[in-house]
């Protein structure tokens, strides 16, 4: 943003602790709202803030560029991966994973939906981590704004500035319809099964996703994957005929369960169900997918533009094992011993985990703790990445009846639909773990024109 919308939204910040920073009515009402509109994690209300996320349409466009041209990325590495054992065994898929991966889903994009976890910096952007499983978020926006709406403050700086809300959940039900139709589907309206675990915490979000379906005229119904059938023609859930699979259970833990002898296995074997994401996703979803981005040795695989976007916006990231690789122009560097000896460089993340479990920061850490986090981590599927710079937000938080201005760490974690963006998730917290399971917060996102 201009250094002119920067003090505008400073202003902002300060005018809220004056108007509302003791004013528990409003955030009562604020936190009734938020049950009522589905914006929780299990029990737990998620927006404990005073106003959006403000970024500028200049920096919004940048970050989209860089996404849209990464997913091609993406999907050069993935269907390199489908004909190569190589990199079937750096990205550290299971057999099952692999087999079903070859399922075909119909249509050409790796993933419908996706999302790009995303540090800002002052002058730059990393992708940290790509989360092609249909990533949590998408349905929150909407809600999030509605927020706001009871914030006579807020409803004036908007009125004041120029702006735009994203739609993500609208951008959703458009590529799932265009999904089913280059998977071949003629209904001029499928009807959409929304299918998680029978009492996940991202349940909210399931509703708020199925009212806007059925709100667009298309039938939808949320369900779980004990209760699908398959007659061998038709994909079932219930008396629901399924013509588009909209998975938001993870993959790992779909095959932990079950085998190809399960109703969605055999109607995705058979090429009579639309799934987005198809079983194809999990192989960009791995964070290993990063370290074949970034790694020289597989530069073969990427055009020219895709490169650029690599090197600027992708940190250096390896699995970990025993070994010589290069880093930062060397070659032939031992990487145990570089992450043992500048653990303030470096991060270790599971392979494929979700809500930051698992994760161990180098400049957090002990140095006794830190090499048992390396020899768990070459015991176990495992990748480490360059530490990001990150950037934090000052921004008014409500808490136990009192507001206050609090400086968090931010991602912006743009959403992705075949490629393109549309809004994208903002979450903060206090620490280096920037995540919603871990306990930090979401907002909605505002774009300012900047000209």
């Amino acid at each position: 943003m201009t250094n002119e919308l920067i003090n505008l939204v400073a202003q902002l910040d300060r005018e809220l602790i004056e108007l509302y920073g003791r004013d528990t009515a409003l955030f009562e009402e604020l936190t009734i709202l938020q049950r009522s509109l589905g914006i929780m994690h299990g029990d737990r209300p998620i927006c404990p803030f005073l106003r959006p996320y403000f970024l500028g349409g200049s920096r919004y466009r940048e970050i989209a560029r860089a996404a849209n041209i990464l997913c091609g990325a993406f999907d050069a590495m993935t269907k390199a991966a489908l004909e190569s054992d190589e990199l079937v065994k750096k990205l550290g898929l299971s057999p099952k994973e692999e087999q079903f991966a070859r399922f075909e889903p119909g249509y050409a994009s790796v993933a419908v939906t996706s999302r790009l976890d995303t540090f800002l910096f002052d002058g730059g952007f990393k992708f940290l981590e790509y989360n092609a499983e249909n990533p949590a978020g998408i349905g929150d926006q909407s809600s999030l704004e509605r927020l706001f709406t009871h914030i006579p403050r807020v409803r004036q700086f908007l009125a004041e500035n120029e702006h735009f809300f994203p739609k993500p959940e609208a951008k959703l039900l458009a590529t799932l319809d265009r999904a089913y139709r280059e998977y071949g589907g003629t209904k001029a309206k499928p009807n959409i099964a929304i299918v998680d675990w029978a009492g996940v915490d991202t349940r909210s979000e399931f509703v708020i996703l199925r009212d806007y379906f059925e709100s667009k005229g298309y039938a939808a119904v949320i369900g779980d994957p004990e209760s699908l059938e398959y007659d061998g023609h038709h994909l079932r859930l219930g008396n629901f005929e399924v013509d588009v699979f909209y998975k938001r259970v993870i993959i790992h833990e779909f095959l932990e369960r079950y085998d190809e002898n399960h109703p969605l296995s055999r109607a995705m074997a058979d090429g009579n169900v639309c799934m987005a994401n198809s079983f194809r996703c999990k192989l960009p979803h791995k964070k290993a997918s990063l370290a074949i981005l970034s790694d020289d040795r597989y530069h073969r695989l990427f055009s020219a533009a895709e490169l650029q976007m690599i090197g600027r916006h992708i940190p250096w990231t390896r699995r970990v094992e025993y070994g010589y690789t290069s880093y930062r122009g060397d070659q032939d560097i031992d990487l145990i011993e570089l992450i043992r000896a500048q653990p303030q460089r470096f991060v270790l993340k599971p392979n494929d985990d979700y809500g930051g479990k698992g994760i161990a920061f180098g400049w957090e850490s002990s140095e006794s703790d830190w090499d048992d986090a390396i020899e768990h981590a070459v015991q176990s599927a495992y990748i480490v990445q360059e530490r990001a710079d990150v950037e934090r937000v000052d921004i008014a938080v409500f808490s136990e009846g009192l507001a206050t201005i609090e400086s968090l760490t931010v991602d912006f974690d743009p959403f992705l639909f075949m490629g393109d963006v549309e809004g994208g998730m903002v979450r903060l917290a206090a620490g280096s773990l920037v995540n919603i399971t871990s306990g930090g917060g979401e907002t909605a996102l505002a774009v300012l024109n900047d000209h």
